[in-house]
């Protein structure tokens, strides 16, 4: 079991001190990951509810978001050894094309550490300001981990598809890892899920809780080998916010990964018996030192 954690690009702690010591940290602490979210806008008055808050409301700390590429570029250059993910990129958001250099680009300057996590957004607000029409996701999504791929792959690139065409070219910037930096996808619906199992290397769900997950878990892995594909290469990263308490919390109240040590361990072991192949965890605090100590108390917590 690999464990990973959220760097502080978004929230009043997201700045390049924050980006610095928290990858530093983490890595001296052997995680194997840190990740990045994205977020575009904080509307005043959304018109869609956030997904993961019980009333719908949107978390105060998404009022101020670094751009995640660029983030994850920066903790790059303070880091050498772990691992660098997006979770996740909203694809509508994105022209493939360009996001293929822009990220081969960050896996050749931090050697090839990159990891891809992509998700098709659910604000209609941040969709609206993007332009991007709510009824072409689904297709647009087919084709966007293709292009990448194509784009990633040998010269001459071509992609012809119904949403984006490549002519016969030359691409300059090449990722290190071969044939491809690994991808995840985010996504709960059938469509989401047969498209994660049939084109990226690995599901990516966020927030979901063990109960759910002990049914979505055998579900992703069946769509897996009825694409053809070997559930064995095929890795589940589970991501949820994490906080070890002095005591332990109601069971019946509790989130996954939060309450006791005891607690926490029982929720891993749950999770690996899934066939969850990494946790990432998320942690909270008013300042940088409790972010850090944070970090360092699930870590020992998990071993």
């Amino acid at each position: 079991m690999r464990f990973g954690f959220v760097l502080p690009n978004l929230g009043p702690l997201s700045g390049p001190e924050a980006l610095i010591r928290a990858a530093q940290h983490a890595e001296a602490l052997d995680y194997h990951s840190a990740w990045v979210a994205d977020r575009l806008l904080y509307p005043v008055a959304p018109r869609t509810p956030y997904p993961a808050t019980p009333d719908g409301s949107l978390p105060e700390y998404f009022k101020r978001c670094l751009d995640p590429v660029e983030a994850l570029t920066f903790a790059a250059a303070h880091t050498r050894r772990i691992t660098l993910g997006t979770s996740v990129l909203n694809m509508p958001f994105y022209n493939p094309v360009i996001l293929a250099r822009r990220l081969a680009t960050l896996d050749l300057l931090s050697a090839g550490r990159l990891r891809v996590g992509l998700g098709q957004a659910w604000s209609a607000d941040e969709l609206e300001a993007v332009a991007a029409d709510p009824k072409a996701r689904a297709g647009r999504a087919d084709e966007f981990v293709p292009v990448l791929k194509a784009m990633w792959g040998p010269d001459p690139v071509r992609f012809e598809g119904r949403h984006f065409r490549v002519a016969r070219s030359i691409v300059g910037a090449k990722p290190v890892q071969r044939p491809h930096p690994p991808i995840y996808m985010a996504g709960y619906v059938a469509g989401a899920l047969r498209r994660t199992a049939s084109v990226a290397d690995g599901w990516l769900p966020a927030t979901v809780p063990i109960a759910a997950m002990s049914q979505m878990a055998p579900q992703v892995q069946a769509l897996v080998r009825q694409a053809g594909r070997d559930p064995g290469r095929f890795e589940i990263i589970y991501m949820a916010g994490a906080q070890v308490t002095s005591g332990p919390l109601d069971e019946a109240k509790r989130s996954a990964l939060c309450g006791s040590a005891a607690q926490v361990r029982a929720d891993v072991g749950r999770l690996r018996d899934l066939g969850v192949t990494e946790i990432i965890g998320w942690s909270g605090g008013d300042t940088l030192d409790a972010l850090l100590e944070s970090l360092a108390r699930f870590r020992e917590t998990v071993g």
